[in-house]
Parts: structure tokens; sequence; C-alpha cells
């Protein structure tokens, strides 16, 4: 049983840690300390959901491609540092994430290129000095378009819906009330 489990441990651990790095689970399977730090790493490697700690300092990165580090819902620290970091409108996934994620690691990161910004800290970088950066919406904006398109179409049936039927009714209760005033008039006149 408990080479079944070692084997088990191995196989998952091998499904779930990158080749070019080095995983650990402390204690639980599902909290994993994946450390990809110093492995000429061009680009970051497919990661699991519920890694825990994610180290990717000292490699060749210059940018993070959008959305590659949402999924990460149990990441409790990153350290990205000391990377040649290209310093352009491709870099501006990875530091509005990390505003948000990591203050602390946006602030030991420095940008390599272009020639402007050199070794300046990219917490630092407003949107003039990366560039003039097309808004290039991802996919899932994208998602959030149509979605919010067919909400306003919607609405605006519902509105030209409710238009129609209280112009219904007006026309509805306009001719009841003159079925009436008729009914009650010709009793009037009668008598």
């Amino acid at each position: 049983a408990g080479f079944a489990m070692s084997l088990l441990f191995h196989m998952t651990q091998t499904e779930v840690c990158p080749p070019s790095c080095n995983c650990k689970s402390p204690g639980e399977m599902t909290d994993w300390h994946i450390d990809c730090s110093s492995r000429k790493l061009t680009e970051v490697p497919a990661l699991p959901v519920n890694t825990k700690r994610l180290y990717l300092q000292n490699n060749s990165l210059t940018s993070v491609p959008p959305g590659v580090l949402d999924s990460l819902r149990s990441l409790e620290e990153v350290k990205i540092f000391d990377n040649p970091w290209n310093c352009d409108c491709h870099i501006l996934y990875l530091k509005l994430w990390l505003e948000d994620f990591s203050p602390l690691s946006l602030e030991d990161i420095r940008c390599a290129t272009p020639a402007p910004v050199r070794m300046k800290p990219l917490s630092q970088l407003t949107g003039n000095e990366l560039g003039i950066c097309k808004t290039l919406l991802p996919i899932k904006c994208l998602e959030f378009f149509w979605r919010d398109l067919i909400l306003i179409a919607g609405a605006i049936i519902a509105i030209i819906l409710v238009a129609w039927a209280l112009k219904f009714s007006k026309k509805l209760v306009c001719q009841i009330n003159l079925s009436q005033y008729d009914s009650t008039g010709s009793l009037l006149g009668r008598q």
C-alpha cells in the first residue's frame, strides 16, 4: 500500500509539476510550492491551479502573457524579480496583476529594456513610459462585451414591450370607459 501511495504521489507530482521546475507539497498534496528559479526560462510554464508559492526569479522572462496567472487562486507568494523585463505594452498585464496581488513583489521588478526605463522599478512606470499602447482586449473582456451587448439588447426589447403593453392597455381602458359611458348614458337617456 505504501509503494502504491508513493507511486501515485510521484505520478500526481509529475502531472502537475512543470518539467523544468522543482515542486514540493508540504503536508497537503493540494498546496504546491513551485520553484522555477534560475532555470533560464523564457516564458512562464503551465502551472497547476493549486500553486501556493511560485518562484520564477533569476530567469530570462521578458513579459507574461495576459491571463497566465489569473487561474492561480491559491497563490500566497510569488517571487518574480531578476528577469530581463521588457517594459513596454506587453508588461502591463504583469504590472496590473502584481498591483492587485503583491505590491511588494512589484517593487522588486526592474526594467531591462527599453533604454529610457532601464533599471527603473516597474511599479513607478506610468502609461506614457510604457509607450503607445493599443488596448487589446483579452478574450475574457470580449466575453463580457458580448454578454453586456446581449443584456443591453434584452433591456431595450423589454422597454419596447412594456411601452407597447402600456399603449395597448390605455386603448383598452378607453374602450372600457367608452362602453361604460355608452351603457350609462343610454340608460340615463331612457329615464
